[in-house]
């Protein structure tokens, strides 16, 4: 990135980034495991190597005994129960998020991208009452393309010239080399990476070099 170039956009991973949903996560599986008399237990430790996945992938890591077609079928009913979790536990919101997208907002347009089910950051937004901050949000489960093409959706759609990516995956890092646009790296989130244009310790870290610039 051209660091003296301010962005007009900042787009946001969400799992690892803005929260921690993966109790919600986990429990959505156990609660379908539950009702259909499986015997088998999911415990949130073990979602996190996973997280941040495509679907098929991240699939065929978490239901490894069923068919492929099978997995898609469980999924789908895996999703509502996760839904029903968020909408009543949520998550860990991390700390300076919601007061920080509110002040990033005005200087801003924001976005989410995610490689998560249809319906996830509806849900996550409406819990962390910050839909009023966001421009706009895509979701893997919308379309299952990957990540740097919803990126280059929205950037179109909304005529963005400037935007950056943050995310705490080397994987958000990809993609955002696919697209040629800075990516900016937390090191608080899920994973890792030792290549980025920046990187933010905190989320007010984060709000803070952005509200300044």
């Amino acid at each position: 990135m051209n660091k003296l170039m301010k962005p007009d956009s900042i787009f946001f991973d969400m799992d690892g980034t803005l929260w921690n949903g993966v109790n919600s996560y986990a429990q959505g599986f156990n609660d379908f495991f539950e009702s259909n008399d499986i015997p088998r237990r999911v415990k949130k430790n073990d979602l996190y190597l996973y997280m941040g996945m495509e679907e098929e992938q991240y699939l065929e890591m978490t239901l490894p005994e069923f068919s492929p077609n099978d997995r898609k079928t469980i999924y789908k009913e895996i999703i509502l129960f996760q839904y029903k979790q968020i909408d009543l536990n949520g998550g860990d919101l991390y700390e300076g998020v919601k007061d920080g997208l509110v002040k990033l907002a005005e200087k801003y347009k924001l976005f989410i991208v995610s490689n998560c089910p249809e319906f996830t950051i509806q849900h996550f937004m409406t819990w962390a009452k910050i839909k009023d901050t966001i421009t706009d949000s895509m979701a893997h489960g919308m379309n299952y393309k990957p990540k740097h093409e919803n990126i280059k959706y929205l950037i179109d759609k909304h005529h963005l010239e400037s935007p950056i990516y943050i995310g705490d995956t080397d994987s958000d890092r990809k993609q955002c080399d696919l697209l040629k646009i800075p990516f900016g790296f937390v090191s608080y989130g899920f994973g890792d990476s030792n290549n980025y244009c920046l990187k933010f310790d905190t989320f007010n870290q984060l709000e803070n070099y952005f509200y300044g610039l």
